[in-house]
């Protein structure tokens, strides 16, 4: 019954709304979309941004109670994601979007969709979606996307490196420490843009953000300013400078297979004094002990040291020669590796560290800047440490933690009901 409240309060808000509403999908890329369009949108216009939860419970949530965090809002963007087969479908039905972005579909959830054409199938339930007058923002370079643009009704604009796209992207550059550069040619000419991303394949979600914004009457100069001072979602690619210590760039919130070799390409293209890399879970399973010898053979290639850690880890075969002189280290727990990275770091050395976000795997960077506390290998909470926040906490102390803060929380209420009288 209070969920069945819920939707109709979020049904009803909705509805009231005069906010353009934006709805963003993809196998990869969404977070940094949303998250890099609600920046830029927000020095236009009052926007609420729903970012990271992309399910229907935070979507209804939003719609009815988190959107009111900003007054009157012009724009609300979402990210939307899929968990299943048919899962997009009522959330794209309760958002009614007046513009879809789609970013590329990819075999995630293997054992949901099976097939890139289910993948497919799913992420255009939000193009599906779309308002009679809505707009859709395809990549081109992938064929399953740009495929969305020819069952629609509405208005298509794509980007890409395709030719044919109207955003066209040239002059991609990065090699960290350089960071992301790019141009854009559309029909008001060339943007060139400044990024702080370390990585080229980020040019995606950049573009993909920047043509909504322009579609959406941003003007070119505040889309330059806005991109150019953006900073990198929480674990997908930050970077984090230690003082006398290492550099790490933690991309611990997703490892799909697909993205395993884009990460490995930004450590070789990476200068550095020495270069490591962690890698933990991948996050799609199927074929997972061939993936992560596959993985292992290219990394050795690339660093002057592999770290695995997690369940998984003994999957590398690894030859006996590479355990022995240190090109290899096998360590089960996030604990372990810390402490073995501790022992022998190097200043200014470049530690990428890659994982699915099962096993906060930036505790390693954290624990440079913090004084982590909280090493349990798995917690089962979904969400990454920063957001948790009570790393610097063992974790048989969370649960007392937050119930004491609940606590608090309801006494301030109630405390204000009375005018603050504690009796």
């Amino acid at each position: 019954m209070r969920w069945r409240i819920s939707v109709y309060r979020a049904r009803r808000a909705r509805a009231k709304s005069k906010a353009t509403f934006i709805g963003v999908t993809g196998s990869s890329g969404k977070s940094t979309v949303t998250a890099l369009l609600g920046h830029i949108l927000a020095a236009h216009r009052p926007v609420y941004t729903q970012v990271l939860a992309n399910t229907i419970h935070s979507v209804v949530s939003t719609l009815y109670k988190r959107m009111k965090q900003v007054e009157r809002p012009d724009y609300v963007v979402m990210e939307t994601g899929a968990y299943g087969i048919d899962t997009i479908r009522p959330m794209a039905e309760m958002l009614r979007p007046h513009v879809a972005v789609v970013t590329m579909v990819r075999l995630e959830h293997v054992t949901s969709f099976r097939t890139l054409e289910n993948v497919a199938l799913e992420k255009s339930a939000l193009v599906a979606a779309l308002r009679p007058d809505g707009l859709a923002v395809l990549n081109a370079d992938d064929p399953h996307v740009a495929d969305m643009g020819a069952r629609t009704g509405c208005r298509v604009v794509t980007f890409g490196t395709a030719q044919t796209a109207d955003y066209r992207v040239t002059e991609i550059h990065a090699a960290y420490p350089d960071l992301l550069t790019l141009s854009i040619h559309w029909r008001g000419g060339l943007l060139q843009l400044k990024t702080s991303f370390p990585a080229e394949y980020f040019w995606l979600p950049t573009v993909a953000a920047v043509a909504t914004a322009l579609e959406l009457g941003v003007p070119p100069d505040k889309v330059a300013v806005q991109v150019a001072t953006f900073q990198p979602v929480v674990n997908r690619c930050t970077v984090l400078i230690t003082q006398g210590g290492p550099q790490f760039i933690i991309d611990a919130a997703k490892a799909p297979w697909h993205s395993i070799n884009l990460a490995l390409n930004m450590v070789a293209k990476a200068t550095a004094s020495r270069k490591r890399i962690v890698l933990g879970q991948i996050s799609d399973y199927a074929g997972s002990t061939r993936k992560y010898a596959h993985a292992y053979q290219t990394a050795r290639e690339i660093v002057d040291q592999v770290i695995y850690t997690g369940d998984n880890a003994h999957r590398s075969r690894a030859s006996q020669i590479d355990r022995d002189n240190g090109r290899f280290v096998e360590l089960r727990t996030a604990k372990e590796v810390s402490d073995h990275i501790k022992r022998t770091a190097v200043a200014g050395e470049l530690i990428l560290v890659k994982s699915s976000s099962n096993l906060h795997l930036e505790r390693i960077a954290l624990a440079w800047t913090h004084d982590v506390k909280c090493w349990i290998h798995i917690c089962g909470k979904p969400e990454g440490c920063h957001t948790c926040g009570l790393y610097e906490l063992p974790y048989e102390q969370h649960r007392a933690h937050v119930m004491r803060r609940r606590r608090a929380k309801v006494w301030r209420q109630f405390r204000g009901l009375f005018g603050g009288r504690s009796s």
